[in-house]
């Protein structure tokens, strides 16, 4: 239950602090509530609101949507006026040659699309929208927290305004879902992500692209002068498409590359994707954001804490993928909190063992890989050379599109005798 009193500061005890309301927030909000755990949300913008990204979901946010409540997944697949379906991915190789992957090689005429893609100021304000039909969810939006800090007795404190009104929020745990530049992995790690672990990414809307595929596949272009970064083209709903790039920081300050220099020299000049533009009309700013990578493990828990999303650097190093891995981060953290609540234990062990440890045994493994395909980007001789091999191979464009849905077979990418076996037919 919530106390709190009217006069002055007005104060306020809860089982479960999440700060942030976008995915990761979403996802540690709905598993809470299906525990019938209480919990306050603090946002600091108002819903709706923008977030800068590249807009595609995966089989990931599916499934966690699904677990969450079905119906909410059945009405997003029939909203193809607001969700667009996607059926697969698109990789084209540094030398301009494409190779589609689907995200499914089982289907029937009643398979749902296993991805789609949505603007971000639409699926998040769907997530708030659905959070806030709970009863154990209570939101404030627009506020300013103005301090976090741990009680004597082992309780998170924080201090905020909200309209010119001030709170003082107690509670056993706090989930960090404030994005890469959080607060709480600020306070309670005392630094931010490291610089290694971090891509920008530039996004800009565009519609009359041409020469879409007739599935929504999204789009990943390898191009020569971004790698071991890519350009991407991911479909939206009214022929509409978000566009983008994404490279490592430390090779931007390396070869002192102008991004958005960069993606408006390949939409005009590349000879892959030039032609698809020629008629493309530019509809919003470019805008950017900090991607934090899941390359090397780091704390995503402590006394009395849990990070999640971007605030816990869980993008996917080679894919771009946050949104999914937020929403699961949420899933897995909502679990930890209900075993911590029933063991009243909230301690930095407890948490690495039924958090850190079990996130990283599901997605840890995804992240090695993804890790070693964005450093085989290095070399595009290597990636032109398989997918040249694959286009001419049914069975080995079988086995790659089996290996983004199998996770023992696509742990054959890191290994030498993969490509081996390629090079000599085996």
């Amino acid at each position: 239950m919530l106390n709190g009193s009217m006069q002055g500061t007005q104060k306020l005890e809860t089982p479960v602090i999440i700060i942030g309301a976008g995915p990761a927030g979403a996802g540690t909000s709905f598993f809470l509530s299906k525990y019938s755990i209480p919990h306050i949300v603090i946002e600091k913008e108002l819903f709706p609101r923008n977030k800068v990204c590249g807009d595609a979901c995966s089989g990931k946010t599916a499934l966690v949507i699904r677990r969450a409540n079905s119906e909410w997944l059945d009405e997003i697949l029939k909203s193809d006026d607001e969700f667009l379906p996607s059926w697969g991915i698109k990789f084209v190789a540094p030398n301009g040659r494409g190779l589609d992957i689907p995200f499914t090689n089982k289907r029937t005429k009643e398979t749902k699309a296993p991805g789609f893609t949505v603007p971000r100021l639409k699926f998040d304000n769907f997530l708030f929208e659905k959070m806030r039909t709970s009863s154990y969810c209570t939101m404030y939006q627009q506020t300013d927290v103005q301090s976090i800090e741990l009680t004597d007795d082992n309780k998170v404190c924080v201090k905020m305004t909200q309209y010119q009104k001030e709170y003082e929020i107690i509670s056993p745990v706090m989930v960090g879902a404030d994005g890469d530049k959080s607060l709480v992995r600020k306070k309670f790690l005392n630094n931010e992500a490291s610089a290694k672990t971090y891509a920008v990414g530039l996004r800009a809307y565009y519609e009359g692209i041409t020469d879409m595929h007739d599935e929504n596949f999204i789009e990943l272009h390898f191009l020569p002068e971004m790698l071991p970064g890519y350009f991407w083209i991911f479909p939206l709903p009214d022929g509409k498409a978000n566009v983008g790039v994404g490279i490592l920081s430390e090779v931007i300050r390396k070869k002192k590359i102008n991004l958005r220099e960069m993606m408006l020299n390949a939409i005009k000049n590349n000879p892959a994707i030039s032609k698809r533009f020629a008629n493309a009309v530019l509809i919003d700013k470019i805008q950017g954001w900090g991607l934090p990578l899941a390359i090397e493990r780091q704390a995503l828990s402590g006394n009395n804490f849990l990070l999640t999303g971007d605030a816990a650097c869980l993008i996917d190093p080679f894919s771009g993928e946050g949104i999914g891995n937020a929403l699961y981060s949420g899933m897995l953290a909502a679990d930890a909190i209900r075993q911590a609540s029933e063991q009243n234990n909230y301690s930095a062990p407890f948490f690495k063992q039924t958090y850190d440890d079990v996130l990283y045994k599901r997605l840890g493994g995804e992240f090695e890989i993804s890790t070693t395909l964005q450093r085989l980007c290095k070399y595009p001789w290597l990636f032109n050379f398989v997918v040249n091999k694959a286009y001419k191979s049914p069975s080995l464009k079988n086995t790659i599109s089996c290996m983004f849905t199998d996770m023992d077979l696509r742990d054959q990418l890191r290994k030498p005798s993969f490509y081996f076996k390629i090079l000599f037919n085996r």
